[in-house]
């Protein structure tokens, strides 16, 4: 008896404690923890991360890999550990608060809170700090030094200097008497050339760039290199781009003139990091842009405008060429080149880049546009908008697109070894896809020309597939009227073969220098999405990538990955994991490491992210062709995976629902297929224990039309089956591939806030969606009143207390829904279309696009155009069934959403408020689809909560929902408190 005692008050101790946690409150979001940032050294040895709460101060950590060493540095960010695994370089914002009572007070740009420069050295607790710095760069494959552009000073006058200021007036004084003393000690080191006094070197950019677009000389501001062992530096003085050499050993810079030296110049300098020497490549001249250094750092190029007048609108630039053994550059290309199309000139936007060998420097062609009229006063010019029904795109997306058709160029090539120019693009074909990283001898060309007016009804375009000589400009027509896909990545590594997938023959084919051919004939399993239901042609599963030599290509089936020969009699071979099924349930896609990588060996170890469609488990499964081991699933979901270069070690995030985000490190110490020993490296939100959280479910029903569907209930954690508990339905399409996800307390842009609910006595269920062609309200209906009801029968869920939820195409579901069914008490539509008829010829203004490609052949799944099939629309669009709803309706139509057009919402709420049904409708003013700005986040998440409380929990209702808001109080009165009867 005394043993049951004590059992007894035992369990009942554990139940108070365990009912005791808090339910989760609007003011936990701030402190909420993320991974952000997160990096491993090539070595291995050291892991570098942010953890980032969702507003306010975020922490740097660094770490050992085998936890025996942790720093933490706070409001660090924008890392890179150097590539000789010695140090980490990083940036430190300035204090959340600091940065806040910046905007409230509204100052200048240049008077805000700059960011500061931080550089430790892994394994020691030292860290070297600098204000006011705008950026930095390292060289890719070299370590030992790191450039960084400091910010410009505010204007003279404009205020009392800073204490930051103040110290970077005195770090500035050290680094120039610093720079005097090297270049003292540099005097008489060999070279071709001798630092001048009056050459101050430096500038570099960063790991993998060929290229970099310079800014305006007015951002012009000092450039620090750096010497990472010895903390020696090198500045060089109003600066507008900077660059390094992939090997690291060379630095190029462009200069601005010295706005107090009317004798200054604008120059293009060369620092040689191992030769310690600055070559001046070019000086004078208006502008500097885009420059250029070859892999070997040998080779430079840039652009320069020399000729215009001050204030001239019409400025004509020049290619310049740099290379080893030559005193200064030479001017490569202008409009008067041979090969130069008349009326044509270098583009200041196209990009610069050297081909892999060296060999080919390729730039940006554009014609020569008239200047703008200024004699022309601004009041009296006539601003109209003409829209033509043979424009390739109507007006709103030519105005859309108006910064890039103004910047528009096309691909042009010097052929270094020739002397001579040769144009590749045009506006006929202006995409060009370069082969074997800039030397094949031909690329591919892609255009959509003359069939781009369909894109309004289709949403896409068919292309022409051209192959390009790239010693000569011949074209050659491989494919024609492609419905389907072809991407950079199609064309073969070694640029041997071009492949496509036709969406009408639902095939790969490779073009292989003779004829096209369809490679995939052979595989009698489906290669595009089987459970695709749009009435469209259904995308493919996708591209692994090439194996090495171009022999073959690895595609994915629904499950598994296909090798296919390219050339040869070989069947293609399936690749899939040893206790898979015959076909499925379980898909692998290839986790590429290494983004360099340009085709796969036939024996190299591969990475797949696994994934179980049943029951959502899934796994990291380390395989080779030659090896597969079984599977070992796991009820968590992997973040992005990141390997250490010369090491098998691995991070990534893992979690479930119930368990963040946290940083893991995998440790594969054994050469055997499958995976090594986990280490977790992070904790966050730890507060989370506090709280009372919940589970997540996988739950199956069959659907009214037949079909057996999944969905995902969330349940409180402290729930208990004999209690009936409301409910919310919240749906997008199909969301229950995301069980095992975790899901953070936040002030959501528009979706549902599923913990917060949870967390406060509600079930939350996540029903899956299919459709068919022309219904899909009914479709809706058939799913997630099913699945509600199905639910109900389990005998938790109270049938009088469910709500809906949904955003966007969600939204127009929950509209639908309220006019089909009185199941539910409350609704909640955000970004609603309500009448199919009216929004059919609207305009997203966020893209400019009409909204007809979205109900033929998309989303909306209408499938006939309006005039076709008037009696679907009418069916489908809640307007017409208004007399019929019942249940009452909270809508979000916001002023500035580019998707649904807001008017939307307006004939919605309109319509309800005729007919005396009980709708409010919330317009955040200025505000996007979905809501961007944290403030307004966080006011509809109390607003939803209390609507639902009210309805479904019997709570008292808020001011705005018995009396609304007057504009007359808006801005002084939210209407957020309770009434109190």
């Amino acid at each position: 008896m005394r043993k049951l005692t004590w059992l007894t008050i035992s369990i009942c101790s554990f139940t108070l404690l365990h009912a005791q946690k808090k339910p989760l409150d609007h003011t936990v979001y701030d402190g909420w923890q993320s991974i952000g940032e997160k990096l491993i050294s090539n070595n291995g040895q050291w892991i570098v991360y942010t953890v980032n709460p969702q507003e306010g101060d975020n922490e740097l950590v660094i770490q050992a890999s085998g936890n025996s060493y942790k720093k933490i540095i706070p409001r660090g960010y924008n890392a890179s550990i150097t590539e000789d695994s010695r140090f980490v370089v990083f940036k430190i914002r300035p204090l959340f608060r600091d940065s806040r009572e910046a905007r409230i007070k509204k100052r200048k740009a240049e008077e805000m809170p700059k960011d500061s420069l931080a550089i430790v050295e892994l394994g020691r607790d030292s860290i070297w700090k600098l204000p006011r710095v705008k950026g930095y760069r390292l060289p890719e494959k070299s370590p030992g030094w790191v450039a960084y552009q400091l910010e410009k000073l505010p204007e003279a006058g404009a205020r009392g200097k800073t204490a930051d200021m103040k110290k970077l007036d005195s770090l500035t004084r050290i680094i120039d008497s610093l720079r005097v003393m090297i270049n003292r000690r540099e005097e008489g080191m060999p070279g071709r050339r001798q630092n001048r006094d009056d050459e101050e070197a430096d500038l570099y950019t960063d790991a993998g760039e060929e290229e970099v677009v310079t800014p305006p000389a007015e951002a012009a501001s000092d450039l620090v290199l750096r010497n990472l062992q010895t903390g020696e530096e090198k500045r060089t003085r109003y600066v507008t781009g900077y660059l390094f050499s992939k090997n690291g050993r060379k630095l190029l810079a462009g200069t601005a003139r010295d706005p107090g030296d009317s004798l200054s110049e604008a120059m293009i300098l060369l620092y040689d990091l191992w030769g310690s020497f600055t070559d001046t490549l070019s000086r004078g001249g208006n502008e500097f842009r885009n420059l250029a250094l070859s892999g070997d750092g040998e080779q430079v190029a840039f652009l320069a405008e020399r000729d215009a007048r001050p204030k001239e609108l019409q400025k004509f630039f020049k290619l310049w060429y740099f290379r080893e053994g030559m005193d200064t550059a030479v001017v490569l290309v202008d409009k008067h080149t041979p090969g130069m199309k008349i009326g044509t000139t270098v583009s200041e936007n196209g990009a610069l880049s050297f081909s892999r060998s060296g060999r080919r420097l390729f730039f940006g062609t554009a014609p020569v546009r008239p200047p703008k009229d200024t004699t022309l006063v601004d009041m009296d010019l006539v601003k109209v908008d003409i829209w033509h029904y043979n424009d390739d795109y109507l007006q709103p997306v030519q105005l859309n697109r108006l910064r890039r058709d103004q910047q528009e160029n096309f691909l042009a090539v010097y052929l270094l070894d020739q002397g001579r120019l040769q144009q590749l693009a045009s506006k006929e074909i202006p995409q060009v896809i370069q082969t074997s990283e800039g030397d094949g001898d031909q690329f591919v060309g892609l255009t959509d020309a003359g069939r781009r007016i369909e894109s309004q009804w289709t949403g896409a375009t068919r292309k022409d597939i051209y192959l390009i000589s790239v010693n000569d400009g011949t074209r050659k027509l491989i494919k024609s009227d492609l419905s389907g896909v072809i991407m950079p990545y199609y064309v073969s590594p070694g640029g041997k073969y071009v492949m496509w997938y036709d969406s009408k023959a639902r095939n790969y084919f490779v073009w292989d220098g003779a004829a096209a051919r369809n490679i995939t004939e052979k595989i009698k399993v489906p290669l595009f999405d089987e459970e695709y239901d749009s009435p469209s042609d259904p995308p493919p599963y996708g591209l692994m990538g090439w194996q090495e030599g171009d022999s073959a290509v690895y595609v994915y089936d629904r499950y598994d990955v296909w090798n296919v020969p390219v050339i040869g009699k070989r069947s293609p071979a399936l690749f899939r994991a040893a206790n898979s099924g015959k076909r499925g349930p379980v898909s692998l896609r290839y986790i590429r490491l290494d983004s360099a990588e340009r085709f796969i060996n036939p024996g190299q170890e591969l990475l797949f992210r696994a994934f179980d469609e049943r029951n959502k488990q899934s796994a990291l499964y380390f395989t080779s062709a030659s090896g597969l081991p079984a599977l070992q699933l796991s009820p968590y979901s992997y973040g992005a995976v990141q390997k250490a270069r010369d090491a098998k070690r691995y991070i990534y995030t893992r979690e479930n629902y119930v368990s963040s985000p946290d940083l893991v490190l995998l440790n594969r110490i054994s050469t055997l297929p499958g995976a090594g020993q986990e280490l977790k490296l992070s904790a966050i939100n730890r507060q989370q224990a506090e709280y009372n959280w919940g589970t997540a479910e996988l739950f199956s029903w069959k659907a009214y039309n037949g079909r057996e569907s999944q969905g995902i209930v969330y349940k409180p954690e402290d729930f208990d089956p004999a209690k009936k508990y409301p409910m919310i339905c919240y749906f997008y399409e199909t969301l229950s591939d995301g069980l095992y996800g975790y899901q953070a307390p936040a002030p959501t842009p528009s979706r549902l806030n599923i913990p917060f609910f949870v967390s406060r006595g509600y079930i939350v269920f996540a029903p899956d969606i299919h459709y068919s062609t022309g219904h899909p309200g009914r479709d809706a209906y058939n799913y997630i009143v099913s699945g509600a009801r199905a639910l109900v029968k389990k005998g938790f869920v109270d049938s009088t207390r469910i709500g809906l939820q949904g955003q966007s195409w969600g939204g127009y579901q929950v509209a639908y829904l309220v006019t089909a069914t009185s199941l539910f008490k409350a609704a909640w539509a955000g970004a609603p279309v309500a009448n199919m008829t009216s929004a059919y010829g609207g305009i997203r203004w966020e893209s400019g696009m009409n909204r007809q490609f979205q109900y033929e052949k998309t989303q909306s799944r209408i499938g006939a155009t309006l005039w076709e099939k008037p009696q679907l629309y009418i069916e489908n669009s809640p307007l017409f069934h208004l007399p019929k709803v019942k249940t009452p309706l909270v809508i979000m139509a916001n002023d500035a959403d580019g998707a649904v057009p807001w008017y939307q919402g307006i004939e919605l709420f309109t319509g309800l408020r005729r007919l005396g049904k009980k709708v409010w409708m919330l317009n955040y003013n200025g505000e996007a689809h979905n809501l961007v700005e944290r403030k307004n986040r966080k006011d509809i998440q109390v607003r939803e909560q209390q609507f639902f409380d009210w309805l479904l929990k019997e709570a008292q209702p808020a001011r705005w929902i018995t009396e609304g808001v007057p504009a007359v109080d808006k801005g002084k009165d939210w209407g957020l408190e309770e009434i109190v009867n």
